[in-house]
């Protein structure tokens, strides 16, 4: 062993451990990073308050075929929800009473279209993507309409619908964006 090695080696090893520990216990604390185009990118901290629109929430996608094709496509990750798929973090656009349509012209909530929300055919590498359609459909109280706001290529809602408010793991709210 040199001498820069067993200068540095217990430092380094000492370092790493600390990282690890410090990762665990942020997770355990319930902050989370978002590293997805869906929402800002950034830092975001888990919350038991009751969910509204507007709010950014952590969810499992539950198991059904479009999200076995994302999984295996890449939009989404592995992780520990049924079907293995990883969490996912969206922005809640609609809730009960809510009246929303998925047009090919795009998203309509209470009669207002979101910008952006026009439903792409095909994945940027071409590859056919879900399609998701209804018309003036009123969201139950157990519903929500989950997308991107920012990220007009986002898997979302268009693709897959409203998801049951039992699949929402948290609220979370922004700590440190970017």
């Amino acid at each position: 062993m040199t001498t820069w090695e067993s200068r540095f080696r217990h430092p380094i090893v000492i370092a790493g451990l600390c990282l690890a520990l410090g990762l665990v216990l942020a997770h355990q604390s319930g902050l989370r990073f978002n590293t997805t185009r869906s929402i800002p990118l950034g830092l975001y901290k888990m919350s038991n308050h009751p969910i509204a629109k507007g709010d950014y929430v952590l969810w499992c996608p539950p198991k059904r075929p479009e999200f076995d094709l994302a999984k295996e496509r890449g939009y989404i990750g592995a992780g520990f929800c049924a079907g293995g798929y990883g969490y996912m973090m969206k922005k809640v656009l609609a809730a009960h009473n809510d009246v929303v349509s998925v047009t090919d012209e795009g998203v309509i909530i209470n009669g207002t279209i979101i910008p952006a929300s026009q439903p792409f055919e095909a994945d940027s590498m071409g590859r056919p993507l879900p399609q998701f359609r209804v018309t003036d459909h009123v969201l139950a109280a157990s519903e929500l309409l989950l997308m991107s706001d920012t990220n007009s290529r986002s898997y979302d809602a268009r693709y897959f619908g409203p998801v049951h408010r039992a699949h929402i793991q948290s609220l979370i709210y922004p700590v440190l964006t970017w």
